[in-house]
């Protein structure tokens, strides 16, 4: 019998969730979990087939991960009927610099192919490509998007710059989304996820060698119970 752990924090939403995933998947156990320290040692824990971080906060939990993965980036993967992509960064931290969004990149494509998906990739930038020079900020997030684009260009993935035309990217059935920063991407998976209830599994976390879904405290019972389908999906009997 595998074993799921999973936080819970005030949104006891999360415990909804578990009541209802068990009923359909009765042999997987699931353990519940009240702290964040107990939660990163669930996510070590070799007898712990797969964690999600249901509704305790981010911040503690991520800064403790991060002492033994370094690497950590996460991805929102968004799923509905019309819509499949990952989107990312979506940490307030992440996607600091070029470099960080490729490799998040990168890692984006590899899970979409162990699934048996082709990536399509979208960068997105503060502005379009003809609003340079209209502030630092913008004319430097237009230019870290087209580096970006050749950086990923040279792996031969498919990819393109729809500058801040988010819209045209989904239109065009992009599958992979990199939001400028972890900043505008929280922004953009509230906007989506919580504001407009288009459905989320979590996040999937890269630079780990555990399956550990990330989750927003504020997500609803749906929500909860798609992390955990796909926690349960991804972990081996």
């Amino acid at each position: 019998m595998k074993t799921i752990a999973i936080g819970v924090g005030e949104n006891e939403n999360i415990i909804q969730a578990c009541h209802i995933f068990k009923e359909k998947h009765p042999k997987t156990e699931l353990k519940l979990i009240y702290k964040d320290e107990d939660l990163v040692k669930a996510v070590l824990d070799d007898k712990i087939d797969g964690v999600v971080r249901g509704s305790l906060p981010a911040s503690n939990i991520m800064k403790e991960l991060k002492e033994h993965y370094p690497n950590l980036s996460r991805a929102t993967y968004v799923n509905g009927n019309e819509h499949e992509f990952l989107l990312t960064p979506v940490g307030i931290d992440e996607g600091v610099s070029v470099e960080d969004k490729f490799e998040i990149a990168m890692s984006c494509c590899d899970f979409l192919k162990k699934v048996g998906k082709k990536p399509k990739v979208a960068v997105l930038a503060e502005g379009r490509e003809d609003d340079f020079g209209r502030g630092k900020e913008v004319s430097n997030s237009i230019k870290d998007s087209k580096k970006l684009t050749k950086l990923i260009e040279e792996t031969s993935e498919d990819v393109k710059n729809y500058f801040i035309l988010i819209e045209k990217a989904m239109d065009d059935n992009c599958n992979v989304i990199i939001a400028p920063n972890g900043r505008v991407g929280n922004i953009i998976f509230r906007t989506l996820v919580l504001l407009s209830s288009w459905p989320s599994y979590g996040a999937v976390t890269f630079g780990i060698d555990r399956i550990y879904i990330d989750t927003s405290r504020d997500q609803s019972i749906e929500g909860y119970v798609r992390s955990l389908i796909l926690v349960n999906e991804l972990t081996e009997d």
